[in-house]
């Protein structure tokens, strides 16, 4: 199926959404968009792994994929995040939501040396520059090698949801980073079908931190304010 099909499908709504924790008063409906898979199927049932970020780019994903009966992990790998305080941060938070959702959480190993390593040269680039590339590809590699050894057919990621990023980037990167296993890289614009607005409400609701930098050294502006 073509991407435009695929963006086309996203934006029928099929479902309404309501946090189950809520009071009846309080309950938001929330029409989140139907999904299908790149080779077409249904995605209802699917078994999918999502590398995440960060909390509020991760919960309206993973809330429409389990308004289509999707069965998603989330597996956090971003050794890239700098420091270590904050890297904590961003993974409670997003603890914090996946347990009140009953969504099962992976975190890989932190080494922020070994990223470093692997950016080493481009540390002067600039945002959506071949140090974001080499960024990326690490983390997804990371994620893929995972999938692989633990029978997930999909990967995806939420750094699709983010209007700073590249989506071009991104999915060059995802397809470089599972070219040697079986994992298929779904190429999802996470932006479409009110996504992006949902993103800022259940920011709003659910009382995230919201980081103001990328996560590496290289992209805060005003690192002294994070150290």
């Amino acid at each position: 199926m073509k991407r435009e099909q695929a963006d086309a499908e996203m934006s029928v709504p099929v479902f309404l959404y309501c946090k189950m924790s809520e009071s009846v008063d309080n309950m938001v409906a929330y029409r989140a968009p139907r999904l299908l898979m790149p080779d077409g199927s249904n995605a209802d049932g699917q078994r999918i792994l999502l590398h995440s970020c960060c909390a509020p780019c991760s919960a309206a994903i993973v809330e429409c994929m389990l308004s289509n009966g999707m069965r998603p992990t989330v597996y956090f790998s971003n050794s890239n995040i700098y420091p270590r305080k904050e890297y904590e941060i961003r993974k409670n938070e997003i603890i914090r939501f996946l347990k009140e959702q009953g969504v099962p959480f992976v975190e890989d190993s932190y080494d922020h040396d070994e990223w470093l390593r692997e950016v080493k040269g481009y540390e002067g680039e600039p945002e959506r520059g071949q140090r974001c590339s080499l960024c990326f590809e690490f983390r997804l590699r990371k994620a893929a090698d995972y999938a692989s050894e633990n029978g997930f057919k999909w990967l995806t990621t939420t750094l699709a949801s983010s209007r700073w990023k590249n989506i071009q980037q991104i999915n060059e990167a995802g397809i470089r980073a599972t070219v040697h296993t079986q994992v298929l890289f779904w190429q999802q614009n996470w932006r479409k079908g009110g996504l992006q607005e949902r993103r800022n409400e259940l920011l709003r609701q659910n009382a995230f931190y919201n980081q103001q930098y990328c996560g590496c050294e290289y992209s805060a502006t005003r690192l002294k304010d994070f150290l």
